[in-house]
This record gives structure tokens, sequence and C-alpha cells, in this order.
């Protein structure tokens, strides 16, 4: 591991000297401020400050929370979690209603934080979801157009003539065939991440960063924090650590079965950079190959395609993270494209790592601790990235209103996948 890397991984999750901490300036608002200012009671502690944990910041202080406080283990804008990178895949095409009932809300909260940031988050490339007849992939496809119908989100069948006319760029079987949605496209997760924490601050959230919680004491009216820059209590928490939640599971009074899986994109410097403009190229998935479901962009972010498959299944504990890439997997990866998309191919430029919190079932927990409603727990599955607008906004409904519009019930802590041992999971 690089050694720069190394020592922070140490700062930001050993660290035991709150004393020197109490000194540190912490961003409020538009000045600095010593963590002895900031007094000990909040309305809302969020601890994380990701993609989900700066949307439910936000969130917060949009619904009107007055004093609210992130707690963040390293810098506010880093690259160790799962939204350091350019972008994420964001579509309506799922294989359960429990997706696509709430995507168009998705796009709409994402909208919502466009206009008051004027940053641009969204581009619109269509998505397009491949697979051969007779394979898993092709029974992906269908069940992507059941959930698609279901809530009434248009899409078109394509034949293999039919995409390669389309995208000439893809080398396909005969026996390939494809959906194509018009509103897929990619989430610049990272910029995301930095609006959303920039609208918050913008509204008096106070964020206390490279500061490592070592215990909650979840108590009948509030809770208190106890953290490497001393204590904090609040009367509300919201816990949004993404694949870190093994860390603070048992003071939530929660077992939880979470695996972890070490998993890597790789940016691909094509020599054919005109071929994969966002215009000319959509975001795209191919179901069913072995060895898992292989996803890609078009040129963004960097001057490279990125490609990465879901679920490497490379399974960790938790203190076997990797921020160094794997060779071997991006050879892996440069080779579908040498088969699949060989205009692409050319020398990789980068690789990112990241580790997928799963769950049993795949599916996100979204849900407040029972008998505690004051603490909520969200974990991402995976793919939370392109929800992250939505989800804190139900985040903060839950810990503020004690409800929510939109359908989570799927998303519950008490379902069967988490609390039946005998659960088989889905992507074993």
């Amino acid at each position: 591991m690089n050694a720069d890397i190394a020592t922070l991984l140490d700062e930001g999750r050993h660290r035991r000297h709150p004393e020197r901490e109490r000194s540190r300036p912490v961003a409020r608002g538009d000045r600095k401020v010593n963590a002895d200012e900031m007094g000990s009671g909040y309305s809302h502690i969020v601890i994380g400050a990701g993609a989900i944990g700066s949307a439910t910041a936000y969130a917060l202080a949009d619904a009107g929370a007055d004093r609210v406080l992130v707690i963040e283990q390293f810098d506010l804008i880093h690259g160790f979690g799962s939204s350091g990178d350019h972008s994420r895949i964001i579509r309506h095409a799922y294989q359960s209603t429990d997706y696509t009932g709430l995507t168009p809300a998705m796009f709409r909260a994402w909208e919502t934080i466009e206009n008051r940031s004027g940053c641009k988050l969204y581009t619109r490339t269509g998505g397009l979801d491949l697979a051969q007849t007779g394979t898993p992939g092709e029974d992906v496809l269908y069940s992507y157009k059941a959930a698609l119908d279901a809530r009434s989100h248009p899409y078109e069948n394509l034949t293999v003539d039919e995409i390669r006319a389309r995208y000439p760029q893809w080398r396909l079987d005969d026996d390939v065939v494809g959906i194509f949605q018009q509103d897929g496209g990619l989430l610049d997760i990272r910029r995301a991440v930095s609006t959303m924490t920039s609208l918050a601050l913008s509204a008096g959230v106070t964020f206390l960063p490279r500061t490592t919680v070592t215990g909650i004491d979840v108590r009948d009216r509030g809770v208190s924090v106890s953290t490497s820059a001393g204590a904090f209590d609040a009367d509300n928490l919201v816990v949004a650590v993404g694949s870190w939640i093994q860390d603070l599971t048992a003071d939530l009074g929660l077992d939880l079965p979470i695996t972890l899986s070490q998993e890597q994109v790789t940016y691909v410097a094509t020599p054919q950079l005109n071929a994969f403009r966002p215009e000319d190229f959509p975001v795209w998935l191919y179901h069913g190959e072995a060895y898992g479901d292989f996803y890609g962009f078009p040129v963004y972010g960097e001057a490279a395609i990125k490609i990465g498959r879901d679920m490497r299944a490379h399974f960790i504990e938790r203190d076997q993270r990797r921020f160094d890439p794997d060779a071997e997997e991006a050879a892996y990866l440069v080779e579908f494209l040498r088969r699949h998309l060989p205009d692409g191919v050319g020398p990789v430029l980068m690789s990112r790592t990241c580790v997928y919190d799963l769950t049993p079932d795949r599916d996100f927990i979204l849900d407040t601790l029972p008998g505690s409603p004051h603490v909520a727990v969200f974990v991402g599955a995976g793919h939370a990235g392109k929800f992250a607008a939505l989800v804190g906004s139900i985040l903060a409904d839950l810990v503020t209103a004690g409800a929510t519009e939109h359908e989570i019930s799927p998303f519950q802590i008490t379902r069967a996948a988490l609390t039946d041992r005998g659960f088989h999971p889905v992507w074993a």
C-alpha cells in the first residue's frame, strides 16, 4: 500500500488523542470554528459525509433542522469510500419495482439539487442493457422489462442488428439482444458529494472531518456519539458509513449479515476517444457473462472509457480493504473490451477500488432502529450512489417527521434476508 495512504488511514481510523483534536478547526457554514466552540447538543448527528451522508445533511438543513453535525473519518472530499470516482450509472432499469418505483423521485431529487446549485450532475446518454439469449442474462432482461412495464417507464427492445446499426462500436454475437432506456446516463458522483456538502455548509451544517467515531450510546431519547474529538449529544442520529457499517453495528444493537467485496473499475485510454463521447455512446451493462455482469461508460472525467464488473466477488474482512488496484483485474476488463468493444482497447490509464457492503438479498437497508425511531441506518448494498439525493431526503424525513411518503418497506431492517441466518445470499 502507498505509504501516504497507509498513514492517512492510520490517522483517520486509529487516532486516540482528543486533547489534540479539540483545537483543530472544523468547517461550519462560511467560517472555521474549533471543536470546543461547537457545544455538545445537536438536533441531529450524521455519521459519514459521503454521498448519502452529505445528501442527508443537506436535506436536514433544507427541512429546517438548525443544529446538524456531520462526522467524517477522512477529509470531506476523499477517494477512500465509494463516492470518490467521477461517475455512476443512473437509470430506471432495475429487476424489481422496489427500485423502479423510486427512480422518478430519484431523478427529480437530482434535478432539484442541480437547479439550486447551478452544478450539472446528470448527463443523459441513454442506457443499453445486453444479454445473450438462452443465458441467465436474458432472464435479467425479462425482469428489467417487467419492472419497467409495471411502472410505465418507456424502453425499446433491440435486436442485435439494431444494436450494431445504432452503436457500431459493439462486436456482438448474433444471439445477443438488448433493451434501451432513454433516460439512462451517468451521475457525476464526486461532484454530487461536493455540491451537497457545499449546500449543507452554506445552510449552516457543521462538518467535523478527520474524526473517528469510537462509540455510540443509543438512549430512549437521544444519543451520545464518542469520537476522537470528544463526545457529542444529539436528539437524532443517522448512520451512513457505507462499508464501515460493521464497526458500529454492535453499539447500535444490530447483528447485520453484511459481506464485504473489494471491487474495481478501470479507465482505458482508447485511441478512439471520439467514438465514445457521451453524445455518441451510452452507459451499458452486459448481463450474464461468465464471472459477473460487465458495465461501462463513455469518455467522462478522464480521457478514457471506464469499465468494471458488478460483483467481482473478491470477498474480504473489514481490515483487508486495499486501495492499490489489481493489475490482473484490469487486464481481465481490457480483455472484455477486446472481444466486444475493440475500438475501446488501449493502455490502462488508471484504476480505482471500492468496497461493496452486501446484504444477503442485495437490497438497501433504509430504516430506523426497532424501538429507537430517532436513529436511522442506511446500507447501500453496492448500488446506492445514484439514489443518494433521494435517500438523503428519506433519511431526513424519518428522523424529523417520523415517516416518508416513499415506499421503503422492502428495505426494512427486520426483513427475513437480514434476520434469517438460513437465507441464501442471492449474489453467492
